[in-house]
């Protein structure tokens, strides 16, 4: 028995099945397999419209794969929320500051959360005094640290395929929310990279580093955004860094971020 019984000539060639001759368990084996496959392709093309957006398929793509990663349409950042706050709500106010205490606690000096799946580091700042008179006897100065968190994101591992990120290049949608905690003219950075192959190569990258206006007082949620499109073949990364400032004077007084997102479309804009 061959293969020819169950699919017609045109299908072999079309979906690369070769034709030998194999026991009836094999050959049904192979049809079941060959179905399968083409139906998982035909969910994925029905889930995100990969057809009509002129989305290259090809059949060497394991599309079960794909489709159980859902890699559109998804946060591919882990633990978007570290510091348990949405934007949708607005963000916490600060407790007055009471009187410092001299006991054995020691004091806050970095932000408090869950940070699972982020990579922190902490830079210390040096001390401002360019508008201190000589002579002057300071009691306090406040101390200046950026918070950083950083996640790596492997693309290919998160069902996407050469195919896609080398020919269409879809869009990458970069967002973000930090806190106006007005601590300083600078509070906050956005350092976001689209890597090659071997992590270090960049080959594209956006950088934010706003300035805030302290002439009057303002506590909200400020949102940061980038589409990353027709940024070139070999994409296989995207390096996420935020960085937050924090001041320490007497007490402890951070900036807050949250519901961070990187998301891949299945699009692209028109250059």
């Amino acid at each position: 028995m061959t293969l020819g019984n169950y699919f017609p000539w045109d299908y072999m060639a079309t979906h690369n099945i070769i034709c030998r001759n194999v026991g009836v368990g094999g050959v049904e084996r192979l049809v079941e397999a060959s179905l399968m496959a083409d139906e998982w392709k035909k969910k994925c093309d029905l889930e995100w419209h990969l057809g009509s957006n002129h989305v290259p398929m090809p059949d060497s793509v394991d599309w079960k794969t794909v489709y159980g990663k859902k890699p559109f349409e998804r946060n591919l950042l882990k633990n978007p929320r570290p510091h348990d706050v949405t934007h949708e709500a607005p963000p916490p106010e600060r407790e007055i500051p009471g009187v410092p205490t001299r006991d054995d606690v020691p004091p806050q000096l970095e932000p408090t959360g869950d940070f699972a799946g982020w990579t922190t580091s902490t830079e210390v700042l040096p001390y401002d005094t360019n508008n201190i008179p000589p002579g002057a006897v300071v009691c306090y100065l406040p101390q200046y640290r950026w918070f950083s968190m950083s996640q790596q994101i492997d693309l290919k591992a998160e069902g996407l395929w050469d195919e896609l990120l080398d020919k269409f290049q879809p869009d990458i949608v970069i967002e973000d929310w930090y806190e106006e905690s007005q601590l300083d003219g600078s509070i906050y950075e956005l350092h976001v990279k689209l890597l090659a192959a071997d992590q270090q190569t960049v080959l594209k990258e956006h950088q934010c580093m706003p300035m805030e206006n302290l002439e009057k007082y303002s506590h909200n949620w400020k949102r940061v955004s980038h589409t990353f499109s027709g940024y070139g073949p070999s994409v296989r990364y995207i390096h996420f860094q935020h960085k937050v400032k924090s001041k320490f004077m007497v007490e402890f007084f951070g900036t807050l971020v949250t519901d961070s997102s990187v998301v891949i479309k299945a699009i692209r804009s028109t250059s």
